[in-house]
């Protein structure tokens, strides 16, 4: 026992030397002001829950309650850093075996901040022998309202305290109206009104505010006036409070007759309106856009001998702008300022939309966007700089936009709205201002605006621009940065994208350009043929010819024809490299693409073909262009390949056109025939002799003459009588079966 008490003490002088947590009283005002920052909510005075738990002010505090203070800030840190066990409530009851009531009430005040916290002591306290009063339940019950925990605050209300035996008083049932109220649940706030009198609490005027406040913020008007009627049948007598609520509500729901019908009944029963009566009147009148009726009441105002405050100036300011009477909005702006009259954010809020939607009053708007600033006033709708960027640029004051741009960072607290980078940006742009706005750029990038997936995106009106500037300028890197950020909130802009490629292809960069055009087919963007064409040309200029080629495939993939010059470059560029298979696929594509120019390079990749001894594959480009109404020069073709001594290549050509029947000149085939015979290819030249008889060609006797000889020399005497007999007319070649299959197999 000892040791526990030597640790106790321990443990609280440690916890008075390093944890001292002040503790401040709740207070709220008496009464809530009716107007609040909403255009369409204005909060009723009503008296507080609160002010009845006020405590009394002290000068010179004893140590007793010093102690108390820091034992309460101990167990609160204690509750708040650990998790709530049985451990903890050891711990607590090591410090304080018992509880009295002060010190009760100083831990649910530390933690009014943690409602649920300060619940879970309320219901823990009681275990230990604490019997909880009307006094702690009028502390816990307005922590929970205030944080929205209101089913807690009713079953403390209507079920703990009654079987408790402890009488609830008419602050707690107000601070739950209140609560109600303010969530939307006006069924309850009725449930609750009427339990009233069940649990044995007058229902005075204070219940009656908050009960009026409750059901006409969710448009209970008939409801409102019927309780107001058992009101008075209760003799309980309205107060000014009473009719600001009820006139409040009435106005909330654009209820002008009746609102006025009470407001000229609270005169009937000798109740003295005050300056926040008419202020709701006022407000109510402006809803309603009628102004007249407005300004006669605020005459009416001044009649019964108040004075318009800084709300009744900023309700009449909201009120003309809102009907597009700016000049007098101003005037009472200007009537502010004469009578010393506290500027406030609301003042410029009413006023500020009604100069910024203007050209003509942009100027005007610039300066009260600084009067803001000077005086420290932030405005709480952030659209006000959206609208004075756009005004100024529709207005074509392209340096006042950027001022006020630069004028909104001034403000705390502002997060500036993408929409005015976009506009700001687009403008400039237009009007060839591209500098001020990479300026803007580079700072959207450096706050990391559009990295933020809330924000909205810039429009493409904005970014196409400027990105295209940069690209044509050699800053494809920054746009491409740029770009990305747009992409990550599902930005596809095909401009964009084929301005970064163009940009790139302009700055030699093909990999890079490459790259946009790989994300552009996994996202299945459209391309444009240009920006295919400026990679290929990019490849060209780089020399690397097979790159080249594999852009020209993309580009044909995407669904683009390539021009004819377009071809043309990759093959040459082929050809130039050794390429000549892969220029042979090239013009394979262009064929089939329709392309039929280019013939003169057609005709160096056959060659090639035949002379690297790609037969096949150069008869079969043949007999594309043909089925394509394409006719390469074939004389041409085969007087080239006979002088390069590559006469077989040029007798399978020969061979395979005078089975389709082309127009080749006989003294072609004669210098085949010769340059066959020379390199004593005599089966070949006799198979090509029997064809071109075959076809009724002429050939050179002497020739003929000479390839019998070679024939019966190597001992192909049987295809050397059948070529003699051929060639006296013996046989007639197009009835001579036989013929023609030796003439086919001898080679």
């Amino acid at each position: 026992m000892a040791r526990q008490l030597c640790s106790s003490s321990s443990l609280t002088a440690a916890a008075h030397k390093t944890l001292t947590l002040s503790v401040s009283p709740c207070r709220l005002s008496s009464f809530l002001s009716p107007f609040s920052t909403s255009a369409t909510a204005f909060a009723s005075p009503s008296p507080s829950l609160s002010d009845s738990l006020e405590p009394e002010p002290t000068t010179k505090p004893t140590h007793r309650k010093e102690t108390r203070s820091d034992m309460a800030s101990t167990i609160c840190h204690m509750m708040s850093s650990r998790p709530w066990t049985t451990r903890l409530q050891n711990s607590i009851r090591s410090l304080v075996p018992s509880f009295p009531q002060p010190l009760v009430l100083s831990i649910l005040r530390n933690s009014s901040s943690r409602p649920a916290l300060a619940l879970q002591f309320f219901r823990w306290v009681e275990k230990t022998g604490f019997r909880h009063d009307q006094s702690t339940y009028a502390e816990i019950i307005p922590i929970l309202t205030r944080r929205s925990m209101l089913n807690h605050a009713r079953c403390l209300l209507l079920d703990d305290m009654p079987k408790r035996s402890v009488q609830p008083d008419e602050g707690m049932f107000v601070s739950l109206i209140e609560a109600y109220g303010r969530a939307g649940i006006p069924q309850e706030v009725v449930k609750l009104f009427n339990r009233m009198p069940e649990l044995g609490v007058p229902r005075t005027v204070r219940s009656y505010d908050a009960f009026f406040k409750g059901i006409l913020r969710n448009g209970r008007v008939l409801m409102a006036k019927r309780y107001f009627n058992a009101m008075l049948r209760d003799g309980v007598v309205p107060e000014v409070s009473t009719y600001n609520v009820l006139i409040w509500g009435f106005c909330l729901s654009s209820k002008m007759e009746t609102a006025t019908r009470f407001f000229a009944d609270m005169k009937e029963r000798g109740v003295v309106a005050d300056i926040v009566t008419y202020n709701t009147m006022l407000n109510g009148w402006v809803r309603a856009k009628k102004m007249e009726d407005a300004e006669k009441l605020l005459d009416g105002m001044s009649a019964a001998g108040f004075a318009p405050n800084n709300v009744t100036y900023n309700i009449m300011i909201k009120g003309y702008v809102s009907v597009g009477m700016v000049d007098n909005a101003l005037k009472m702006f200007e009537e502010m300022c004469e009578k010393g009259i506290r500027l406030s954010e609301k003042t410029f809020a009413g006023l500020m939309p009604g100069l910024c939607d203007d050209v003509g009053r942009a100027k005007e708007a610039l300066d009260a966007l600084n009067e803001m600033a000077k005086r420290k006033l932030t405005p709480k709708d952030k659209s006000v700089f959206v609208r004075l960027v756009s005004t100024m640029c529709e207005s074509g004051d392209l340096d006042g936009a950027v001022q006020a741009h630069q004028k909104s960072r001034q403000f705390r607290n502002v997060s500036i709205d993408p929409l005015q980078y976009s506009t700001l940006i687009e403008n400039l742009c237009k009007g060839e201002k591209y500098s001020d706005a990479v300026k803007l750029l580079n700072e959207m990038l450096k706050k990391g605006t559009l990295a933020d997936p809330e924000n909205p995106c810039l429009e493409a009106t904005a970014y196409n621009p400027l990105i295209e500037y940069l690209c044509n300028n050699g800053q494809t890197k920054k746009a491409e940065t740029f770009f990305r950020q747009l992409m990550k909130q599902g930005v596809d802009d095909t401009v964009a994208f084929n301005n970064l490629i163009k940009g790139y292809a302009k700055e030699n960069s093909p990999e890079l350009a490459s790259d946009i055009l790989n994300i552009m087919a996994r996202r299945e963007v459209t391309t444009e043929p240009d920006s295919h064409s400026l990679l290929v040309q990019c490849y060209l200029a780089k020399g690397e010819a097979a790159d080249a080629r594999t852009a020209l495939d993309n580009m044909m993939e995407q669904g683009h024809i390539p021009s004819a010059s377009l071809f043309r470059s990759v093959m040459e560029a082929l050809l130039a490299d050794g390429r000549v298979q892969t220029a042979s696929r090239v013009m394979k594509s262009m064929v089939e693409k329709g392309v039929k120019e280019n013939m003169d390079v057609a005709h160096q990749i056959l060659e090639g073909l035949f002379t690297r001894g790609h037969i096949e594959e150069g008869l079969g480009r043949v007999s594309l262009f043909m089925s394509n109404d394409c006719l390469p020069d074939f004389e041409k073709l085969i007087l080239a390949l006979s002088e390069k001594d590559k006469v077989i290549e040029a007798y399978k050509l020969a061979e395979f056109v005078l089975e389709r029947n082309c127009d080749v000149s006989f003294s072609t085939y004669d210098k085949l025939l010769d340059g066959l015979s020379e390199q004593g290819q005599t089966i070949p030249a006799y198979n090509l002799l029997c064809k071109i008889k075959g076809k009724g060609g002429v050939v050179d006797k002497k020739g003929c003459d000479e390839l019998l000889a070679k024939l019966n020399e190597e001992g192909n005497t049987r295809q050397a009588d059948i070529l003699s007999r051929l060639l006296a007319g013996n046989i007639q070649p197009d009835s001579n079966k036989r013929g023609k299959k030796i003439a086919m197999e001898g080679y």
